[in-house]
């Protein structure tokens, strides 16, 4: 893709995007039967490709099949049955009660589609992450434009040619494409805009959308903090610890970013996270490919690099790992200690598989750190104290938190995805993701047989006894 449109792929963009515009209504007057046989279309058109799915995420990150399945398709399909299962209810009106100023009148709180949305998604889950925020939006009953990341081609390609067998384009289209694509599609006044990605071109997104006042959804990322106290078992901290970093080779938004142990556990700790690694991603002494996927691109893995050295040069200490292979892009799982406040490692997101260990003296150190920087879109809490667990819950901030456990509260639809300022914005996954493809319309209905208001029109002379009245109902 050259870095400038040509006029013809302008036009093409925007013939597209007016299509939908003015088929909107015709989609939103749909049932919400016809709303499920949609749902229920797009996950037989996934089933209908899912060896496809898996070969192009072995080929963008090489992905264990087995891990695209679970990480990936299956997250979809259940995520496509909770939406058929509770749609009904969702998109019911709720009827809200009337108070004294409005007696006699009815009042609800219906949800409509937005109208047009943009989805723009990213390389690490390349599958899972365009196709969530489409089921919520389909669910919703909106046109859509989609915008798959242009560093997942061989996924990319799958997600392509599944849209354009199972959808008409004026109402779900995807357009492949790098940030030039992008940037023509966020100039556009869509009504909502949903995006996934870093924190620096969330900023763009939001301010490209602000032109056209449009909604947004950000879901982002950040240094998501693992809090573990003296009270818990560590090596089962550690094996949870492990896999929540390592899966996706790193390369998750919610993925364990840095570590707080105790002074008096640390080396214990480090052992265990040794042990944990070697049984799970090595064999014979050789990491295991099969099982453990590579970085994206060159760019990612040079990146990573550098947080490493800067790190060292800084005084940081490797502990476990450090091996980067260029050619396969491939860096074995790294464990760090000592490592200064001014690191790169500690102000970026790492967002590979590199995990610094920080101790603690006492837990309120641990808490001021975080409380000392952005919020972060998740926060894992390992302890067997009650009262310990619940007092890092209220002295905190993040999107979402996991108690002894790591990334498993993304499975559960009844909870809210989503950040805080730096980390995102809005709710997605379940009813959340309904509700931020809707728009929350209020509406009342005056009696017939009795109209109150009537008591506030002009004119007002005489009418000293409405204010009496007033004052003592409000």
């Amino acid at each position: 893709m050259e870095n400038t449109l040509t006029e013809e792929l302008k036009i093409a963009i925007r013939s597209i995007f007016a299509t939908q515009k003015k088929n909107q209504l015709s989609i939103k007057l749909l049932s919400i039967d016809e709303r499920k046989e949609k749902l229920k279309k797009l996950k037989n058109a996934i089933k209908a490709r899912e060896n496809d799915i898996s070969v192009a995420l072995k080929k963008d990150l090489r992905k264990n099949p087995f891990e695209s399945a679970v990480f990936e398709v299956f997250f979809i399909y259940a995520e496509i049955d909770f939406a058929i299962k509770n749609l009904s209810l969702w998109t019911s009106a709720q009827t809200v009660p009337s108070n004294l100023l409005n007696l006699m009148t009815k009042s609800k709180i219906t949800y409509e589609p937005k109208g047009v949305c943009l989805i723009i998604s990213p390389w690490n889950y390349p599958f899972q992450l365009l196709m969530s925020p489409l089921i919520s939006a389909i669910a919703a009953g909106n046109c859509c434009i989609l915008k798959p990341s242009e560093l997942a081609p061989a996924t990319s390609k799958v997600l392509a040619n599944l849209i354009k067998e199972t959808f008409q384009e004026d109402e779900i289209a995807l357009i492949e494409g790098d940030v030039t694509i992008s940037t023509e599609l966020l100039a556009l006044p869509f009504n909502h805009i949903f995006f996934t990605g870093s924190t620096l071109v969330g900023k763009v997104v939001m301010a490209a959308a602000a032109k056209n006042l449009s909604s947004v959804t950000l879901e982002l990322g950040g240094k998501s903090p693992v809090i573990i106290d003296e009270n818990t078992d560590l090596k089962k901290a550690a094996s949870k610890i492990i896999w929540g970093k390592l899966a996706n080779t790193g390369q998750t938004c919610i993925a364990p970013d840095y570590v707080f142990v105790h002074e008096n556990q640390q080396e214990q700790f480090i052992k265990l996270l040794k042990s944990t690694i070697e049984h799970t991603y090595f064999i014979n002494g050789q990491i295991n490919t099969e099982d453990y996927g590579k970085i994206i691109s060159p760019s990612h893995f040079n990146r990573l690099k550098k947080l490493v050295e800067d790190a060292i040069q800084k005084g940081a200490e490797i502990k476990i790992g450090g091996t980067f292979e260029e050619f396969s892009q491939t860096i074995y799982p790294t464990v760090l200690t000592n490592i200064s406040p001014d690191s790169l490692l500690l102000q970026e997101e790492i967002f590979g598989p590199i995990l610094p260990v920080l101790s603690y003296k006492n837990i309120s150190e641990a808490i001021d750190y975080i409380n000392a920087n952005n919020k972060p879109l998740a926060l894992y809490i390992f302890s067997d104290n009650n009262s310990s667990i619940e007092h890092i819950l209220k002295t905190t901030t993040s999107g979402g938190v996991c108690v002894n456990d790591v990334l498993i509260h993304i499975s559960n639809p009844n909870l809210s995805f989503g950040g805080v300022n730096t980390s995102g914005m809005g709710g997605s996954h379940g009813f959340h993701g309904f509700k931020s493809f809707s728009h929350e319309r209020s509406v009342m209905y005056q009696s017939k047989l009795f109209d109150i208001s009537k008591i506030i029109y002009p004119p007002y002379n005489g009418k000293q006894m409405v204010l009496k009245l007033l004052r003592k109902i409000i």
